[in-house]
């Protein structure tokens, strides 16, 4: 049943890349009749190496946009939203770094892994 919020987001959890569970929020899904677009903004969780400093949320970098697994014959694209923190004192802006895109790419590292294992 689609009541049920456990089996969604079991079910979400299989799809998407594990590190959208430990530091987004799913904000918004939109499926078309040939494109499925995900929406996530990073949660408000400090950089582990900046914990001694006092930091503020001070918004989001612009959007990012991703290419992952396509679902059901649907393209699939993951729009990510990085947050953005403001040292004080000193106002140094800082964000985490992410390694999840494939270099040279737009593509997941998994499924840019994928592409290359089946298209050599």
């Amino acid at each position: 049943m689609l009541s049920d919020n456990k089996h969604f987001n079991s079910l979400i959890k299989l799809l998407l890349p594990q590190e959208v569970f430990d530091y987004f929020e799913l904000v918004h899904i939109e499926v078309g009749d040939k494109k499925v677009h995900v929406y996530m903004n990073e949660l408000n969780i400090p950089p582990e190496s900046s914990t001694k400093e006092k930091l503020t949320s001070k918004g989001f970098h612009p959007e990012a946009i991703m290419q992952d697994f396509p679902l059901r014959d649907k393209a699939m694209y993951l729009h990510v939203r990085r947050r953005r923190w403001l040292v004080e004192p000193g106002g140094k802006v800082i964000s985490r770094n992410w390694d999840t895109v494939a270099k040279g790419t737009r593509l997941t590292k998994g499924f840019a892994t994928f592409l290359k294992g089946i298209l050599g």
